[in-house]
């Protein structure tokens, strides 16, 4: 058990990434070309079957999520969706997730939790939504107890940033066993602009911001917060995807068959040590 552990925390030297600034690869990371999470599901998975609400008081469709099959594995996957096209964005509130939507997200964490089926999470948002009535349906606590509730999951987690990572909105759902982020994608604790716009009263010094906030794939893989980054094409978009699915759908089953070896008190021991190093 010990040596199986040793493997799944061991880390590679990884080559420089792109030559982006940092500034740069938020751009990038927001592309309208930039594929989502139903593109990644769909190249990935076989038989993705969506499920819907939180059984509580709605169904937010910025969490999209469902039962699918990871080759010869029955597996949970969720995603934050941004949307298409301006209708689709619309409905999706640009990928801002309400509090029914982390409810929702923890809810199929938890059905997959029961029927021991590993899960897979693909982040995408700007940050959770921050409006009144998000605040009223408690959005802070619906956060809080995903983290809390996440740490004791008896199943596999694995979670890749594909693009934008914000805030807490994306944390909700990055406690896991495995993180991975895209080359291009970006984590942070805020955006650039809302960075720029506390410490320099000035949102158009979010170049600036975006660099000190140290938001890239290649910063936190060095800082020790992701376990990978995935590579991509020059210009990665829908329509130059397939290579690129192929190799993270080799790279999440080899992880969620090393993980599905260990006993849940060893995932999660190993899962709580792992952020707690942090």
């Amino acid at each position: 058990m010990e040596n199986l552990v040793e493997q799944l925390t061991e880390r590679r030297e990884i080559e420089p990434t792109s030559s982006k600034s940092a500034w740069e690869k938020v751009r990038t990371a927001r592309d309208n070309n930039r594929p989502q999470s139903m593109e990644i599901i769909n190249n990935i998975f076989t038989g993705f079957f969506e499920l819907y609400g939180d059984r509580n008081y709605s169904n937010d469709s910025s969490i999209v999520g469902g039962l699918a099959w990871l080759k010869d594995v029955p597996v949970t996957v969720i995603g934050q969706q941004k949307g298409i096209d301006l209708p689709d964005r619309l409905k999706r509130n640009f990928g801002m997730t309400n509090p029914e939507g982390y409810r929702k997200s923890l809810r199929l964490v938890k059905q997959a939790e029961k029927f021991k089926r590993p899960v897979i999470c693909f982040v995408d948002t700007p940050g959770a939504f921050c409006g009144v009535e998000a605040e009223k349906k408690g959005q802070a606590y619906a956060i809080a107890n995903n983290l809390h509730e996440l740490f004791g999951v008896k199943t596999p987690i694995v979670t890749v940033v594909l693009g934008e990572g914000g805030s807490g909105g994306a944390l909700a759902l990055s406690v896991c066993d495995k993180l991975y982020m895209f080359e291009n994608s970006v984590f942070s604790v805020i955006t650039p602009e809302g960075c720029a716009s506390i410490l320099w009263k000035d949102a158009k010094l979010a170049r600036e911001a975006a660099e000190k906030l140290r938001l890239t794939a290649a910063d936190l893989y060095e800082a020790g917060f992701v376990d990978d980054i995935i590579r991509e094409p020059e210009d990665f978009t829908r329509d130059n995807m397939i290579d690129t699915c192929a190799q993270l759908k080799e790279l999440l089953y080899a992880d969620i068959r090393k993980l599905s070896k260990l006993n849940a008190e060893a995932l999660i021991k190993n899962r709580q040590n792992k952020y707690l190093g942090m």
